[in-house]
């Protein structure tokens, strides 16, 4: 049996005794007698997230290695911080966090940038046992409102400014907006004040971080259960309440930890990079917490994979930093390959230190999988998984056995995911047959134990329609040789760049438009993003708007609501929209027309003269 094989079956058949041993890769403050009991991982064991990210290595003689390197190319910095300085920075920003009256068990609302503050912040309050909720920064005030009131944080933790390639964002503007419309007060808001574009602060409400860090003494590390919440993500969803996915702390630490030697192949004192945001369940996993859990120098990159400056971007900081791990998503990939196909930007660096790329978020075409594969000469590396997941369900898991690759395939199930592919009825698919991927029960170590403040929504959106499975909610089928193939949503939440929008959000901020009588958002195909958003609006009747001045006016207005990461632009205005007699909107067929698919029309189709009228109206427009 090989190495993989033997590893999978005992993580399925002796999942106690496989996460027992994980375990010991952690310091427990109370080491855990139970390792699984009622649904939950190391119920009686205690710990505190931040001692075994910071603390521990420290102590073990490992304070003067880098922890933290920003790059920072919109700003033209870069600064490195040891393990011995980190510590020092999150031990005065966890005692400014209690002054402020923030204890163990209170959430943190951070909204922040791609700066060492924002990593400071989330680990400040691992350090206190309080939640923390990152917010990305790109998110228009209202969806920052929604969170501020799910969330209810007793501090707010921003930035007077977030910086992009050809523009200074003002997040203070964006905060101050969104604690008009939300019903829930914090207590205090602390601002980073960054040069670029300084904050005006409310007085009495809001503090300058430099100067109330400054003042703050250190804080020590507070043990919590290992059940305790460490943090609230929230992911897209239909419309309506926020769908917040909480991450236990002894859990997500045996489990980060794990895969980064296991899946990751990256051992302590090697340098990993997550080129992603920490806004994302990417950059809470893995540009945070699991490097530093496992001892790695973690790079936090404030910039693009092109236009900050050129497409070597990438290349100079794999270069710089001698990165052996890199981790981002298919589409930075496209659009290096878009600015630059011949590779001849690789070509100016010295790129021998890298030894794993490591792609994720989307599907990974066979197309940018041959491409990085033939520029690099490493291996091109495909993995699944998902915010509720925190950690990847399957990949080639090159810490326990390099498998054969097969672009178009994530490789199979990661040790402690028994993944299954189900038909409508609950039975296990054929070889070759799409479902519905599912994991069966119990998930693994780090995985979503609840949605925070709603149990019975946790149980119908991921569990109730396959009982004693985990409904992924994404398709696909496995092949002969138990290989996963993940073909994409079986809900209308699209892919945009690896950021997972909901297209009901899209609808619902549409229809309000006082000239939309009715719409629908579907994802398209897109070479460089995976997939964006398209609109198809019908007018109110009498209604004399055109058509390049409604899409100009519903772009403005779902990146005034949702944000410019929707990256919503094209509305074509149809005169109905395809439905089934029972009122469904037949977005399946739109999209398949919309990306240039054959379509077969369904028979349950209330007027089929409105497909070819959607086909000719694209067409009459410039397709996608």
């Amino acid at each position: 049996m090989s190495a993989y094989d033997e590893a999978y079956r005992r993580s399925i058949e002796r999942p106690e005794e496989f996460w027992g041993e994980a375990a010991l890769g952690i310091q427990w403050d109370l080491a855990p007698a139970t390792v699984h009991a009622d649904g939950r991982w190391f119920p009686d064991g205690r710990l505190n997230t931040c001692h075994n990210a910071v603390d521990r290595h420290v102590a073990a003689g490992r304070g003067a290695q880098a922890a933290l390197i920003h790059d920072s190319p919109v700003t033209g910095t870069a600064r490195s911080y040891t393990y011995l300085e980190l510590l020092d920075e999150v031990s005065k920003a966890a005692g400014m966090l209690r002054d402020l009256g923030v204890a163990a068990g209170d959430t943190v609302v951070i909204y922040m940038p791609m700066v060492p503050e924002a990593v400071v912040a989330m680990l400040a309050c691992a350090r206190l046992g309080a939640v923390h909720s990152v917010v990305f920064g790109g998110f228009a005030a209202r969806e920052l409102a929604v969170r501020i009131d799910h969330a209810r944080p007793k501090v707010v933790l921003s930035a007077s400014c977030g910086i992009e390639p050809a523009r200074v964002v003002a997040y203070k503007p964006l905060l101050d907006a969104a604690l008009e419309q939300a019903g829930h007060r914090p207590d205090h808001c602390v601002i980073l004040q960054r040069p670029e574009s300084p904050a005006e602060l409310t007085p009495g409400r809001d503090l300058d971080w430099a100067a109330a860090v400054g003042g703050a003494e250190p804080a020590g590390c507070v043990s919590v259960a290992a059940t305790d919440p460490l943090y609230i993500l929230y992911t897209s969803g239909t419309t309506g309440t926020p769908k917040g996915v909480v991450r236990d702390n002894g859990g997500h630490a045996v489990a980060l930890q794990w895969s980064m030697s296991h899946v990751y192949g990256a051992a302590p004192g090697e340098v990993f990079w997550a080129a992603s945001d920490v806004g994302w369940v990417v950059g809470h996993s893995y540009i945070v917490y699991a490097p530093l859990l496992a001892g790695c120098t973690t790079v936090l990159y404030e910039g693009k994979p092109v236009g900050t400056p050129d497409p070597g971007a990438f290349w100079r900081v794999v270069s710089t930093y001698g990165v052996r791990t890199l981790f981002t998503a298919p589409t930075a990939f496209r659009a290096i390959k878009k600015e630059d196909p011949s590779g001849n930007f690789a070509k100016k660096y010295d790129l021998s230190t890298l030894r794993y790329l490591f792609l994720a978020g989307e599907r990974l075409d066979p197309d940018t999988y041959h491409w990085a594969s033939d520029l690099l000469g490493v291996p091109v590396i495909d993995h699944w998984w998902q915010t509720e997941t925190g950690w990847p369900i399957a990949a080639n898991s090159v810490g326990i056995e390099r498998l054969p690759i097969k672009p178009g395939s994530p490789t199979k199930a990661v040790p402690g995911w028994d993944v299954h592919i189900l038909d409508a009825d609950g039975n296990d698919c054929p070889p070759g047959a799409e479902g519905a991927v599912t994991v069966r029960l119990p998930l693994p170590p780090g995985a979503l134990p609840t949605l925070y403040r709603d149990d019975d929504r946790f149980a119908r959106s991921y569990l109730d329609r396959y009982p004693g499975h985990y409904l992924t909610g994404d398709g696909g089928h496995l092949d002969d040789d138990g290989y996963l193939y993940v073909m994409g949503r079986i809900d209308d939440v699209i892919n945009v760049a690896g950021h997972r929008l909901s297209t009901g959000s899209m609808e619902e901020v549409i229809a309000a438009h006082p000239d939309v009588a009715e719409c629908a958002v579907i994802g398209v195909a897109d070479e460089v993003k995976g997939q964006l958003p398209m609109g198809f609006v019908v007018l109110k009747a009498g209604s004399e708007r055109g058509q390049e001045e409604m899409e100009r006016e519903l772009a403005a207005l779902v990146r005034e609501r949702i944000g410019p990461v929707a990256a919503f632009r094209r509305a074509v205005v149809v005169s109905r929209l395809p439905k089934t007699r029972s009122g469904k909107i037949l977005r399946a067929t739109m999209r398949d027309i919309a990306d240039g698919n054959p379509y077969t029309t369904p028979s349950t189709i209330e007027d089929p003269a409105a497909l070819p009228e959607i086909a000719r109206v694209l067409s009459d427009t410039g397709g996608h």
